[in-house]
Order: C-alpha cells, then sequence, then structure tokens
C-alpha cells in the first residue's frame, strides 16, 4: 500500500512531489464530466513517468486482437477507448530554459482535489537548473454545468530575477493510447482553423470515423492587467495554439485562462461541428472564470445533495467513500443511453474503457439509489437497444432462435473481448443482466418497463440458458459445462454453482414476468409472442424442465455450496497460511499454479448469496461465508465490497469495516499496485454498496424499502441520502438510534426497520432505538 495522501473530509491532498508515484496520482485526481475526462497531468512538459490521457464519451477505435492463433468466435478487434487531443498544453519557457519538473529541484510542492468543489489546484515552487526560481499555481475543471468545456488558470510568478517567459498553449493531437496493440496511431486531422483569437482543431479516428473538434481561446493578465497583442499562431499538423512572450519582474504575477471547448460527432453532427464549436467558445467569452467557475460549483452542490455519505469518526472512511462518490458522479451522468461506465471511467486506458458486467452487477444500484430512475433506466436501455447484436453473438457461438449471449467486454454490443476463457465462457454476464432488470423493476416499481423493453432481453436470455445446459445421464439432472464463473481464476469447469444458480433464477424470472405481462397488459403480452416468436407452451415447459432438474454442485457433509465439481479435489490451504512474499498471486506464480490451487480471486459463490440471500437461512449464508472467505486473495477490485455486504449481514461489524476500508480506499492507498493505470470505477460503487447495503442493511422486500443497521465501532454515525419511487429519505445511523427523515412535501412512505414497520410522514422524521451493535458475533479472522 501507498500511504502518501493525507486525510482530509473533503479533499484529496498531495503534500510533496512523490515521483514515483506520479502515474498513481495522475489517475487519483482524475476529473470529468460524463462527456470527457482528463487525467491528473501536468499542464506543462513534464520528462518523467506519465501517462497523458483525455478520454471522450463513446469514441472508440477497434484496435486489431492480438493473439497467438485464431479460433472460431473470436472477436476480430478489441475496442478501446482513445485517448484524444491533449488540451491541458500550457508550456513555459523561462528565459528560453524549459519549464520541466523532472528537471527542476521542488521546493513546495502540494496538489489538492477538491471534491465539492469538484476542480483540481496545483501550487509549486521550483528552481530550474539554471537558479532562477518560479511559483507555479494551477486551477482547473471539467465543467459539470457545460459538459463540453474544460477550463484552466495557471500563474507563474519569478521569484528571485527579472526576465522573460515565453508560453505556449496548443491542442495537440499527435496521441496515441500506452496500450495500442501495434502502437499504431489512432487519429488523423481533419481540419485547423483560427478564427477570431481562437484556434480550433478538429481530429477523426480512424475505421470508426468519430470527429472530435476541440477549440479554445485564451487571455493573459500581468498583475491582474489583462495584456493586449504579443500572440502568434503556431500552427504544424495535428497540433495549433498560440505563443506569446512576457516581460517580467520578480514577485509579478503572469496568469493565463484556457478556455477549451471540446464537441464529438456523438452529440453534433460531422458538418456542424466547428460552428457549434464556435458557439461554444462564444458563450464562453461573455463569462469570466469566476462565473464559469462558480456555476460548475453548483452543479456539483446539487450532486452532493443528492448523494453524499457522511460518516462522523472516522477521516480515513469518509475521505474514502467521498473520492468514490465524486468519481462515480463524473463518469456517468444518465444523460445518454448510448453511454455505459468502463472499469476505469475517464481515468486510464486498462480494460478498453469498454463495458463489463460490473455496471448491471456492481454499479446499477449506486445510480437507482442516489439519482432519477432515468438514470439507472439509461444503463438498461443501452442493453436493450444492443439485443440485437447480443443474438448476433449468440450466433457466432452456434446458438440459435433468438438466443442471446451479451458480451463481457463492448462498445457497440459487439464482443471485443480476446481471450478465450473469458470471451467464451464467462457466461454468467447473462445474469447479471437479467438481474439489473429485477433490480431496477424492484426497486423503482417501474412494472410497466418489463412490458416495454425488459421481456425482450428475458426472453433472449432464457433461450440462450436453455441451448447452454445439456442433459447428465449420469448425474440424471440437467448441468453446464466449460464455463469460467466469477472466480477468474479457475477456467473451463463444470457446473459452477453460481453460473448454475443464476441460470434457473433467470428462466424463473422470465416465466414470472411472462404471467405478469399477460394478465397485467394482456394486448403487449399478444405483442410479446408476435415480436419474439415466442412459443410460450413448449418453451416455457422447456424452461421448467430445465428448473427442476438442474444440478447443483454440493457438499452436505461442510454444508456448502461447492464452486464447481471437483473443488475439494483441490488442496485446501487457507489465505492465512499462505507466505505473504507470494501476494499478490497474480503477479507471482504462474497461471498453471493459479489455476490449480484453491484461492479464489473474488466472491463467486458468495455473489450468488448476495443476489439470492432471501433465498437462504443465515446459517447456510454463515457456513458458505466461512468457507470461501478464507480462501479468498481478493485479488479482483470487485471482491471486497460484496464480502463487505455478506460480512455486515452477519452482524460481523469488525470485519465488515476491514473489507468497507479494503475496497473503499482501494486507489488511495493503491492496495493492488495498478491505480497507476487508472481508477477503479466500478469497484467505487460496490464501497457504496458497502455501506448502504452492508452497514445500514438496506433491503427491498415485497415493496417495503427496510434498514436492519449496524454502525462499525470506528464510527460515530453515519448518514446518507436515499430516492426511493420519487421520495427522497435521509438515513442517520448511530449506535443508539436510527433517524428517517421524509423530505418530500407531500407523500408518506412505509418502511421497514429491523423487524417492524412505521410511516414516515411528508417532511417528517421518525427516530427509534438502534437494535443492533455491529459487534455481536465474536468470530477469529
Amino acid at each position: 500500500m501507498k500511504k502518501y495522501l493525507k486525510g482530509d473530509e473533503w479533499n484529496i491532498i498531495e503534500e510533496g512531489f512523490h515521483a514515483e508515484f506520479n502515474k498513481v496520482s495522475e489517475s487519483i485526481f482524475s476529473l470529468g464530466n460524463g462527456r470527457f475526462g482528463q487525467r491528473g497531468n501536468f499542464e506543462e512538459y513534464y520528462s518523467g513517468e506519465s501517462l497523458q490521457g483525455n478520454y471522450v464519451a463513446g469514441v472508440y477505435y477497434p484496435d486489431k486482437t492480438k493473439v497467438g492463433w485464431w479460433k472460431n468466435g473470436y472477436p476480430e478487434y478489441f475496442a478501446k477507448v482513445l485517448n484524444a487531443v491533449n488540451w491541458i498544453e500550457i508550456d513555459s519557457w523561462i528565459d528560453g530554459e524549459r519549464l520541466n519538473l523532472a528537471d527542476c529541484k521542488i521546493l513546495m510542492f502540494k496538489r489538492i482535489l477538491h471534491m465539492r468543489e469538484g476542480y483540481l489546484e496545483r501550487r509549486v515552487i521550483v528552481e530550474l537548473p539554471s537558479g532562477k526560481q518560479v511559483e507555479i499555481h494551477a486551477q482547473r475543471f471539467c465543467s459539470m454545468a457545460n459538459n463540453r468545456m474544460g477550463v484552466i488558470q495557471y500563474s507563474i510568478t519569478p521569484l528571485n530575477f527579472d526576465g522573460d517567459i515565453e508560453f505556449h498553449l496548443g491542442l495537440d493531437g499527435d496521441v496515441r493510447n500506452a496500450d495500442a496493440n501495434y502502437e499504431e496511431h489512432f487519429w488523423e486531422e481533419v481540419e485547423q482553423r483560427e478564427d477570431d483569437g481562437s484556434q480550433f482543431l478538429t481530429m477523426r479516428t480512424k475505421k470508426t470515423g468519430f470527429e472530435v473538434c476541440v477549440g479554445f481561446y485564451y487571455s493573459a493578465h500581468l498583475d491582474g492587467q489583462q495584456l493586449e497583442g504579443g500572440q502568434q499562431a503556431i500552427n504544424r499538423d495535428q497540433y495549433v495554439g498560440y505563443k506569446q512572450k512576457v516581460e517580467v519582474q520578480t514577485n509579478e504575477k503572469l496568469t493565463i485562462y484556457k478556455y477549451v471547448s471540446l464537441i464529438s460527432s456523438m452529440d453534433i453532427a460531422k458538418t456542424c461541428l466547428l460552428n457549434e464549436s464556435k458557439v461554444n467558445i462564444s458563450t464562453m467569452k461573455k463569462r469570466s472564470y469566476v462565473d464559469l467557475l462558480q456555476e460548475h460549483q453548483d452543479a456539483w452542490k446539487k450532486k452532493w445533495n443528492e448523494s453524499d455519505l457522511i460518516i462522523k469518526g472516522d477521516v480515513s472512511a469518509q475521505q474514502a467513500i467521498r473520492f468514490n462518490i465524486f468519481h462515480l458522479n463524473q463518469t456517468y451522468t444518465g444523460e445518454d443511453e448510448r453511454l455505459n461506465i468502463g472499469p476505469k471511467g475517464f481515468t486510464g486506458e486498462k480494460y478498453g474503457g469498454a463495458t463489463h458486467w460490473d455496471t448491471e452487477a456492481y454499479c446499477i444500484p449506486y445510480y437507482l439509489r442516489t439519482a432519477e430512475a432515468r438514470v439507472a433506466k439509461n444503463l438498461l436501455l443501452y442493453r436493450y437497444r444492443h439485443l440485437e447484436k447480443a443474438i448476433e453473438n449468440g450466433e457466432k457461438l452456434g446458438f440459435s432462435d433468438g438466443a442471446a449471449l451479451y458480451p463481457m467486454v463492448t462498445m457497440n454490443g459487439e464482443e471485443c473481448h480476446n481471450e478465450w476463457e473469458i470471451t467464451f465462457e464467462e457466461i454468467h454476464r447473462n445474469g447479471s443482466v437479467a438481474y439489473a432488470i429485477y433490480n431496477y423493476v424492484t426497486y423503482t416499481g417501474d412494472r410497466r418497463y418489463l412490458a416495454d423493453y425488459g421481456i425482450d432481453v428475458l426472453i433472449a436470455i432464457a433461450r440462450f440458458w436453455s441451448q447452454r445446459v445439456n442433459w447428465s445421464e449420469e448425474k440424471q439432472a440437467y448441468v453446464i459445462l466449460g464455463v469460467t464463473g466469477p472466480n477468474e481464476y479457475e477456467n473451463n469447469v463444470n457446473n459452477n454453482w453460481y453460473t448454475n444458480t443464476i441460470a434457473v433464477w433467470c428462466l424463473n424470472f422470465t416465466i414470472d414476468v411472462l404471467r405478469e405481462i399477460e394478465v397485467s397488459w394482456n394486448e403487449d403480452y399478444q405483442d410479446v409472442l408476435t415480436r419474439t416468436n415466442f412459443k410460450a407452451d413448449k418453451e416455457i415447459d422447456r424452461w421448467k424442465s430445465i428448473i427442476r432438474q438442474m444440478y447443483f454442485p454440493e457438499d452436505k457433509v461442510l454444508g456448502v455450496f461447492l464452486q464447481q465439481d471437483g473443488f475439494l479435489d483441490k488442496e485446501q490451504v487457507l489465505v492465512k497460511d499462505l507466505d505473504p512474499k507470494h501476494r499478490p498471486l497474480n503477479q507471482k506464480w504462474s497461471w498453471d499454479r493459479i489455476l490449480r490451487s484453491v484461492f479464489i480471486k473474488q466472491a463467486d459463490v458468495l455473489q450468488g448469496l448476495y443476489f439470492f440471500e432471501e433465498k437462504f437461512d443465515l446459517e447456510t449464508l454463515r457456513r458458505n461465508f466461512d468457507f470461501y472467505e478464507s480462501r479468498t486473495v481478493h485479488e479482483s477490485s470487485l471482491s471486497p465490497c460484496v464480502h463487505a455486504v455478506l460480512a455486515a449481514k452477519l452482524n460481523r461489524g469488525e470485519q465488515a469495516y476491514e473489507l468497507y476500508l479494503r475496497t473503499a480506499r482501494l486507489d488511495l492507498d493503491d492496495y493492488n499496485n495498478d491505480t497507476e493505470d487508472g481508477l477503479h470505477i466500478t469497484s467505487m460503487a460496490g464501497s457504496w454498496m458497502s455501506v448502504v447495503e452492508g452497514f445500514a442493511g438496506m433491503r427491498v422486500r415485497n415493496d417495503l424499502l427496510s434498514f436492519s443497521p449496524i454502525v462499525p465501532k470506528q464510527w460515530e454515525c453515519y448518514s446518507f441520502m436515499m430516492n426511493f419511487r420519487g421520495i427522497v429519505l435521509q438515513i442517520e445511523i448511530s449506535e443508539n438510534s436510527v433517524q428517517v427523515s421524509n423530505k418530500s412535501a407531500d407523500a408518506d412512505l412505509l418502511i421497514g426497520l429491523f423487524d417492524d414497520t412505521y410511516t414516515v410522514r411528508a417532511s417528517c422524521k421518525i427516530e427509534i432505538p438502534n437494535k443492533k451493535s455491529g459487534n455481536e458475533e465474536k468470530i477469529a479472522y
């Protein structure tokens, strides 16, 4: 772990420059606004270790698949979000000497991510090799009020000399991804344009043909007085900018304001991009930096009012959850159903920036409960719009008659992941898409979604499961062979318990939804039969047969569900007995050794118990949790959060707290030594789940929103907002009491607290004693 950031409830603070962690900091100090995002790179030139990154939502490139040999069904490309035009550049030469922090003596360094206000600030005092000292003060933000705009305020002050400062401000389109398979450049220039003191650069992606137009203008001020004239245009291939030289005296502050417009053809027709960019620049010219920053801060204030989670008495936990909420809110805003959530958001290139099953399993719960229903609904519609592609993906692997296999990794609905054990075998992802529909409808009460959109997806998924099983004469049961469960440290196994469980659940849920539509919206039901070519009696009979006769591996002596056939054939070594020098396994062991070991990457059986806990008694949950958690190395970012929720369910407050901290501070402390690649956005949603579903025990059962909270002993109390079917609640939980405030002006709500029900009147608050301490069950960890 890396512990170089200061604890603070509202800010992420780095004091002193840690060059060895610079790429980690670049990830942590990233900014975004749902449309584009920028890593925490320096504005000025830096020759040290760095991963420059600006990413535009929805813009991707089909990079050539890189495999040793081809197999039928392999995707032809690996789609990846692209490193786009570098818009933050402000290079400086001090009396002809280039400012480069890698070559300077750093006398003072401090950068702060102001999460409440949504901007990044940096203060630096450096001594150049010549002995000249300058102070740098930079602020920037990606506007949440105008998601086509980025703004920088950048100041340089000479501290011990009079001289000249020459600065270059540019837009650099000559960029490429660090993860390009064949070191290919993905962009080509469309045009450059200068207009009324502004520069514009339009770039186009090869193959996919996305266009991005970036424009900027600037103003320079010396000790508060705006400088007029003196700028010179810079134009070269894939680059536009300005340069200007200014004479300065000791302690005179040169301040540059750079106003940037960034618009893509995802939003505006290509023929209109330039004109729209000019309009955007013109709008910014009418506003001051202070005005634009205030509008941005007002937008963040609204976000925090909806989604803040307050923890009192534990700065480390508070900082972590706010950091995660901050990045979730700037990664996805729900305004465009064509967009989804990459595991790294706008903070890095790993995993291609594409959509994974993480969205359905981990992210939807967060957006579902902290925003209007349309936000989570758009994530579901993303999958609905890709249904035909999912059916095509199934056809490529030999499935037929409308059976859909949703991709493991995608940008446009096509599978673009080329590891066979994932692409072909990790089919449980289909179940998470169905579960997200269930989760959305259960929480929002929007049952019409099932008839309008959901049933088409559910039927296609159920058809996949119906064809993917086969009958075992030996077992006299249906089995599912050759799969990879959520635990990716096991490949090509038979009868993964979680996969079999979610397959049966999908079939049951689809049957239930069909019945509901038939009863409640019979005309819609007939339309469903027609448009899906659904043979009701034949297909449902097949599904019921599978449901009745599915095989589930289990060891009745131990009283646990087996992760897959043969799991107990492995040497049953516990994590506590594993020599720390072997951790992390994925960096120390061969893949062969990992596959033969008992060690588990992330929740697998426990993922099923998390999804379907109401089907199992507490003792079953306890036995399985104890068995599998002791064998889990948590080397997936998605692992600790599920375990934290289940530990809290078992009233193991201390263990739940330790697991919460691991998922909440995963990036801030760089637990897995990979934060430099980008942040773990979907794991951040899991940290929110750890508090709200874990410690607060939030569930929706039989249409009733209920809570059964515990309080970690490290916390005085905690509180959060909850948007349930249009009614906003504030829940505050302490060791002694639970308070629920109904913020609605005109709607009462019946809720469950522990084993009782209470009506919370509009604009009123209830308070009851807390019946749990969070530390009742004593166990050895």
